[in-house]
């Protein structure tokens, strides 16, 4: 066993170089500290380079007022956290990186070249040229008796005294880019209050029957509505696109929902969503070209030449249609506008883009220090909250590393 070899008065660390990480490390390397970044993986900032696979969604332009709501029952906490450095000043933090940004027809906010490798490079290039350390392959294992960080390296187990230390170490989705949920009982045995963490913006389990599941997997559904509404009442409508997959449904329209469908699958074991499949006519409209006579054509050919439903969409209907409601013009007509789709348990953590729970709120004071650990930050996805896809999940990161930083800070100050 041996030392790490830091500045001669404790640096602080921080463990994990995603944004949250990075950020903390940003603020305190600014206001004059030594900072040392510790990650496990090989690279930092792995899962950040995922994100911006098909296109870098940095945050979204809505007014902010809608963009608070994203973060459902954490809004008021978030709220405070994008006060400090909301979707416009992390414009504004990008521009000062070199990158520039544009809106898309969506109102999300994108680097010009969508790619989120030039915005990590610049910014590393910039963290390590004030000062910050980074060290790679380093998995922080808890403390020791002392208060010593633990650190597995490839040389052995390591040991480093820190003034504070940041911990931004992601949820469990995506573990092969280092965000495991390892650290949840090292802090649990130090008595820190975590709601158990679960798959968010994920996809959802359904029965496909094997035809319609080695016919359509990975086919998506374009331009239909979603709508759904929970045990409580409150209803759900949204426009968009989703997957067909081998195991159920995916995709952003999916995503858009799935905290309140994964309620909802929890309270009473599944749920269910009605897919308009011709969003662009009333349900008199499709009534008339349903019933209206289609001579020698076949149904399927009908139904393609008046209302655009082929392919995916058709095998929708068929596979959850009954037989009888497609020799009912008025059945038929009510499932393309309001197509069932029973929905099953969520897809495992390990495949969700993000994640809900985490360590509460409660567990923090204001600068987002844990109260039963002085001098311990939280920072991130590790922290109990969730947001839809649409850049509302890297805002709030990048906001809770900035306000860790800050907490550092403060918290130096007082006790120094």
């Amino acid at each position: 066993m041996s030392d790490i070899a830091i500045a001669s008065s404790p640096a602080i660390a921080i463990i994990g170089g995603g944004p949250a990480g990075l950020m903390a490390a940003e603020v305190l390397v600014q206001a004059g500290m030594a900072v040392d970044v510790y990650d496990a993986m090989p690279s930092v900032g792995r899962k950040f380079l995922l994100a911006g696979v098909g296109g870098m969604n940095i945050t979204h332009s809505e007014p902010l007022a809608p963009f608070l709501s994203r973060y459902g029952e954490r809004e008021r906490e978030l709220g405070q956290l994008l006060a400090d450095f909301g979707p416009d000043a992390l414009c504004d933090w990008i521009h000062g990186l070199g990158i520039a940004t544009f809106v898309g027809s969506s109102g999300r906010v994108f680097p010009t070249d969508m790619k989120a490798a030039p915005l990590l490079r610049a910014w590393l290039h910039r963290l390590k040229g004030m000062g910050v350390r980074i060290h790679v392959r380093h998995r922080w294992l808890g403390w020791t008796a002392d208060g010593s960080l633990r650190l597995a390296t490839a040389e052995g187990e390591k040991h480093c005294k820190a003034s504070a230390t940041v911990l931004a170490l992601g949820g469990a989705s995506w573990p092969r880019l280092g965000s495991d949920g390892a650290w949840q009982p090292m802090l649990a045995a130090q008595g820190v209050d975590i709601a158990p963490l679960r798959p968010a913006n994920c996809g959802f389990e359904v029965a496909w029957s094997e035809h319609f599941r080695e016919k359509f997997a990975g086919a998506p559904l374009k331009s239909v509505v979603l709508s759904f509404a929970d045990g409580s009442g409150k209803e759900y409508r949204k426009q968009g696109e989703f997957v067909v997959s081998d195991a159920g449904v995916e995709g952003s329209l999916i995503y858009a929902h799935a905290a309140a469908l994964r309620e909802e699958v929890a309270r009473q074991g599944h749920a269910t969503i009605h897919i308009d499949l011709a969003p662009g006519r009333d349900l008199a409209r499709v009534r008339a070209e349903v019933a209206h006579p289609r001579g020698s054509r076949s149904l399927s050919s009908h139904l393609q030449s008046k209302l655009g439903i082929t392919g995916v969409k058709a095998g929708l209907l068929r596979e959850c249609l009954s037989k009888e409601s497609f020799n009912d013009p008025v059945r038929l007509a009510e499932g393309i506008k309001a197509l069932p789709i029973t929905l099953g348990e969520p897809r495992p953590l390990a495949e969700a883009i993000s994640t809900a729970g985490g360590v509460r709120f409660e567990a923090l004071e204001g600068g987002l220090m844990l109260r039963q650990l002085p001098g311990v930050f939280c920072a991130g996805e590790m922290l109990d909250w969730e947001a839809p896809t649409g850049g509302y999940l890297l805002t709030a990161c990048f906001a809770s590393g900035r306000k860790a930083g800050q907490g550092v800070l403060d918290w130096l100050a007082r006790v120094r």
